[in-house]
């Protein structure tokens, strides 16, 4: 099993709906990465993590750093993937606020 080491919580709807559900985005413990799987020269402390979309339908790829902090921080940035869902969904916090600030 996965270790994830944060989650965050969130709501949607579809364009149009006031229909609300939940969903989740994880992110995994990083891990080292195989050279022979992915096809770009690295450097040893060079790590991944994966990024988990759960009841959404959408998926991410990994995302790799220099070393683990890196892709730890790139990958807890999720915002930009937020902002992308939002010519499909509307994005809410838990309590049901809206996610943007639209103001």
């Amino acid at each position: 099993m996965e270790k994830f080491i944060a989650e965050r919580k969130l709501q949607y709807s579809e364009k149009g709906s006031d229909i609300r559900k939940n969903f989740s985005i994880r992110i995994s413990a990083p891990y080292p990465v195989d050279e022979r799987k992915v096809e770009f020269p690295i450097k040893e402390g060079f790590s991944g993590c994966s990024i988990y979309i759960d009841g959404l339908g959408e998926t991410l790829p990994d995302v790799y750093g220099a070393d683990s902090l890196q892709a730890v921080n790139l990958a807890s940035n999720v915002e930009p993937f937020l902002e992308r869902l939002q010519k499909k969904y509307e994005i809410y916090w838990s309590s049901g606020e809206p996610y943007f600030d639209d103001a």
